[in-house]
């Protein structure tokens, strides 16, 4: 196959890969806390696609290559609610989750209780804090959380505020280290261990939005779409002029 060809699909397995990733962005265009991933690319340079007696870099093919995605942590905008649960982080701390696997890690701070009155995020998994298990009681009322994540409540019918934990912030040393998970969580994977965040805060009855533009998002899909189908065309004429050329020596008297 002639290294045009080769050139071509190697572009076009990118691309693929690209629109995958700005798909995925735009299908979470409302979900809470999510962070939207971006592709990157680089020249990998190799023999020609035949052997011959020459050598130097000026026989070299470059072709496209996929390196992987990175996210873009960056804040998303506020969204004020009616739910004195709810929280939205400001600065680069998580909410540190128990889940069946284990623990993980969001910033979708859309708050709710189970029947047990554990403080549990939207999908159901249980909210940790510095001691565990944020666990209300039946009678408590005038739910209250401050900027570092201290949660009190007034309990029954009396007039003190009693604390039923906080927030445990954590923060990675390499963010991009961490591996998406699914259902907005978060998991460690090769990076290194949550250390509790002291600087961010959190701000009770807000919930940060997607940092995804959709507006953006669309323009790259069809930016991407355009780009494959001109490849595609381009790929065409090649294997067309290969034809022809194979035709029209064909054809040659011996």
């Amino acid at each position: 196959m002639e290294n045009a060809l080769l050139v071509g699909l190697s572009r076009q397995t990118t691309l693929e890969r690209q629109l995958e990733v700005i798909a995925n962005n735009i299908a979470n265009v409302n979900t809470t806390g999510f962070k939207s991933d971006q592709s990157l690319f680089e020249e990998y340079l190799t023999s020609g696609a035949h052997e011959d007696n020459f050598t130097g870099n000026d026989r070299k093919v470059s072709y496209v290559q996929d390196r992987g995605t990175y996210r873009d942590f960056s804040q998303g905008a506020l969204q004020q609610t009616a739910n004195p649960l709810d929280v939205a982080i400001d600065g680069n701390a998580f909410l540190a989750v128990q889940t069946t696997g284990g623990e993980r890690y969001t910033r979708d701070g859309n708050l709710q209780l189970n029947s047990q009155g554990q403080l549990t995020t939207a999908g159901g998994d249980v909210v940790l804090g510095n001691a565990g298990p944020i666990v209300f009681q039946p009678t408590d009322h005038d739910i209250n959380i401050s900027p570092d994540g201290t949660i009190t409540v007034v309990e029954g019918t009396a007039r003190t505020d009693s604390i039923r934990g906080k927030l445990r912030l954590v923060s990675f040393t390499d963010a991009q280290s961490l591996l998406k998970q699914g259902n907005n969580l978060y998991t460690a994977g090769n990076a290194a261990a949550a250390q509790l965040d002291l600087k961010a805060t959190v701000k009770q009855g807000y919930i940060e939005k997607s940092n995804v533009n959709a507006v953006a998002e669309m323009g790259r899909m069809i930016e991407v779409s355009r780009t494959y189908s001109q490849i595609a065309n381009i790929l065409q004429q090649q294997s067309d002029l290969h034809k022809t050329a194979i035709n029209q020596l064909a054809e040659m008297p011996s």
